[in-house]
């Protein structure tokens, strides 16, 4: 077996394998299926210059890379970073949320705090008052 073509299955069963596992996680409901997508499409882009090796010569030749097993992985390093921005994203818009969440949860908490104090102030005024009335019964 000739060194491309075993290079192009160990590719091919590759991006098989992480198609299989993203759909498995989905299923599962193990991963969003927002996020599913972008792997998911990764992993058919990756499959199909596995698969048609003309194409992944075209893009090679294209981009300017002499070896076209190289572009495959030049393609899937493009695919990680693009992942990593947008999970980047996410992480952000998440912090943010959270930071808002954080700062409305406080003021529940100080409003809790005074409603609390104002029953408790109430409680004992009655208490005086019921104490109070007693004594001065006949």
């Amino acid at each position: 077996m000739e060194m491309g073509l075993r290079i192009q299955l160990v590719a091919i069963v590759v991006a098989g394998g992480l198609f299989f596992i993203v759909f498995e996680l989905v299923r599962r409901k193990r991963l969003l299926e927002r996020y599913a997508l972008l792997w998911l499409g990764s992993t058919v882009v990756l499959l199909g210059l596995a698969v048609w090796k003309d194409l992944l010569v075209t893009v090679s030749t294209a981009v300017g890379i002499y070896y076209a097993p190289s572009a495959l992985f030049a393609v899937t390093l493009a695919f990680v970073l693009m992942l990593l921005l947008h999970f980047s994203l996410v992480i952000s818009r998440l912090a943010d949320q959270n930071k808002v969440l954080a700062q409305k949860l406080s003021l529940l908490q100080q409003r809790v705090e005074v409603l609390e104090s104002g029953e408790a102030e109430t409680a004992e005024h009655s208490a005086r008052t019921t104490r109070t009335e007693i004594g001065s019964l006949p």
